[in-house]
């Protein structure tokens, strides 16, 4: 095989609690690109920073090829593939808490010498602190957003499946890693073999990134009543500063009177209940995914009085916004917002 033909090696870091299911749609649409065109397209080095085995989050350990430190003794130093040419940091809970230095500096070094580095899920919290997204585009998974920005207000973060910018590339988790590859592939070696790599996984759709990570709404609360869609919409558009139950009313074409009834019909709860519920559970997330003072996460879901933000969060929570800040266990939301996926 000549050095044109060579395979082009990315190496997937694992961080502790990383998504199994964002890392192995990364991985899978790699072998079946070998598979299918009978070359050998790509290779691959599952990494950990000790080279010891790490559990993912869904507690199922994964064996690493090797360390940080070690990876390169495996690419045939000085000869054909001896360099990582991708290197994909594999978050999936609790990156916002990483702090490696090690790993940080290792990152940097291998995109100084010319590697691509990418993030899967809240990996993008590691590459973030690692200096690597400064002035660049990335995304990270829907849940992870609001505290993202808050944290790093100097980045450019979006919605979208995945996000790539020059040579930096970023996917939200799940099933946007095979989108993301997929993307990968055809660019690589064309679209014919990447439509084969979706039929391949029952992927009806190669979608781009343009598509938005969350279902639309209508889904999400499985209604298709327009007045309330659009009702919902406007609420979840304007967390920071809500609006009033007459300006909802107004917006959706609606009475105030109207909007009760439908909210209780449908979703079981009032307008104003609903909405206090889509802002509490923001505040969580910026609880356990930021480091806001805890007046500024009230401020940021639209709460004026820190002492009223508490006594409707120990309400929701059962417990108050210290408490969630510290780690402490936390109740499930109790319905308006959907639960986090990885």
């Amino acid at each position: 095989m000549t050095a044109a033909q060579d395979p082009q090696i990315f190496g997937f870091l694992l961080v502790p609690k990383f998504a199994m299911m964002a890392f192995t749609s990364a991985v899978e649409p790699l072998r079946a690109a070998n598979l299918l065109s009978g070359k050998e397209l790509y290779d691959w080095r599952v990494i950990t920073r000790d080279g010891q085995p790490l559990p993912s989050s869904n507690r199922i350990r994964l064996m690493p090829d090797a360390s940080i430190e070690t990876v390169a003794e495996t690419l045939n130093p000085g000869g054909p593939g001896g360099r990582l040419a991708s290197v994909v940091v594999c978050g999936g809970m609790d990156g916002q808490l990483y702090q490696d230095q090690a790993v940080f500096a290792w990152l940097r070094r291998l995109a100084r010498q010319g590697a691509r580095v990418g993030a899967l899920s809240d990996g993008s919290y590691i590459l973030a602190r690692a200096g690597l997204l400064d002035g660049y585009r990335c995304t990270i998974h829907w849940s992870c957003l609001p505290g993202f920005t808050e944290t790093f207000p100097e980045i450019e973060a979006s919605s979208e499946i995945y996000c790539i910018d020059r040579n930096r590339f970023t996917a939200s988790g799940g099933t946007a890693s095979l989108d993301l590859m997929l993307h990968m592939i055809e660019v690589d070696h064309g679209r014919d073999l990447a439509v084969a790599v979706a039929e391949q996984f029952l992927h009806e759709r190669i979608r781009s990134d343009r598509d938005r990570q969350r279902m639309p709404l209508r889904l999400r609360l499985g209604l298709s009543h327009p007045k309330i869609l659009e009702a919902v919409g406007l609420m979840e558009e304007h967390l920071e500063e809500p609006l009033s139950c007459v300006e909802l009313s107004g917006r959706s074409g609606l009475s105030t009177r109207q909007m009760e009834r439908l909210f209780r019909k449908y979703l079981k709860r009032t307008p104003q209940r609903y909405y206090l519920e889509l802002r509490l559970e923001r505040a969580q997330r910026l609880l356990t995914q930021s480091s806001l003072p805890v007046m500024e996460v009230a401020l940021a879901c639209g709460f004026v009085s820190p002492s009223h933000f508490a006594k409707c969060y120990r309400e929701q929570y059962n417990q108050v916004p210290k408490s969630t800040r510290l780690g402490a266990p936390r109740s499930a939301p109790a319905g308006a917002g959907a639960v986090a996926a990885e």
